[in-house]
């Protein structure tokens, strides 16, 4: 009987345990909590306060090209940023190129002095992911109190790209104008391509010819 006791009551002591361990809470309060989050306004200031101007400080993207060939550690030193721990690296890059080929979800476009073996395209169609976002340096990932928020500031922003930024350049934009450009690019530092190196914009401006 008292061994029988005792398991009663180990029994009991593991289940309050169990019960107090598990905490429940009902969706509608889960959603609540990043309800108050309003990511297309919060985008909308960024792009005005610190996005725009952080590209407008970026390297210039013919000298940046030439110091990756030479010293690409002290490049992604000087000019890159990135939020975690990997190779992939953002810069805010800026510079005039000519239009080489519209195509239908980019545009070809090459620099004055610009590297053999390096292809430039502007992305005009599929804007997705965190360059934009992270290439700034400007935002504080510990400022938000949970990642839903963090990464709808980056759809947010890639929204605007979409919205506002590509649809007048694509409007007008033809093979030989001059294209004055600021941006976004994404590089992988222990596997360096120049072949296909893709610009996210930020402002597009088009000098006709």
């Amino acid at each position: 009987m008292n061994k029988l006791w005792q398991k009663g009551v180990l029994g009991v002591l593991i289940l309050l345990v169990a019960y107090n361990s598990v905490y429940f809470k009902k969706l509608d309060e889960v959603k609540a909590t990043t309800a108050g989050f309003d990511g297309a306004a919060y985008a909308t200031t960024f792009w005005s306060e610190k996005l725009t101007p952080a590209m407008e400080k970026g390297v210039d993207l013919s000298a940046l090209l030439q110091q990756l060939q030479t010293n690409p550690d002290q490049a992604f030193a000087t000019h890159s940023h990135a939020l975690g721990i990997g190779n992939i690296k953002y810069f805010p890059v800026k510079g005039v190129a000519t239009v080489k080929n519209v195509r239908e979800n980019e545009v070809q476009v090459a620099l004055d002095a610009q590297p053999a073996g390096t292809e430039l395209t502007i992305a005009t169609e599929y804007i997705f992911g965190n360059a934009v976002r992270d290439a700034s340096g400007q935002i504080d990932i510990n400022a938000f109190t949970n990642t839903m928020d963090f990464n709808t500031v980056s759809a947010e922003l890639n929204n605007i790209i979409r919205t506002q930024v590509i649809p007048p350049f694509k409007g007008q934009v033809k093979t030989g104008d001059r294209v004055e450009f600021t941006g976004a690019i994404e590089l992988n530092q222990k596997y360096l391509n120049f072949s296909s190196i893709e610009i996210i914009p930020v402002s597009l401006s088009v000098e006709k010819q």
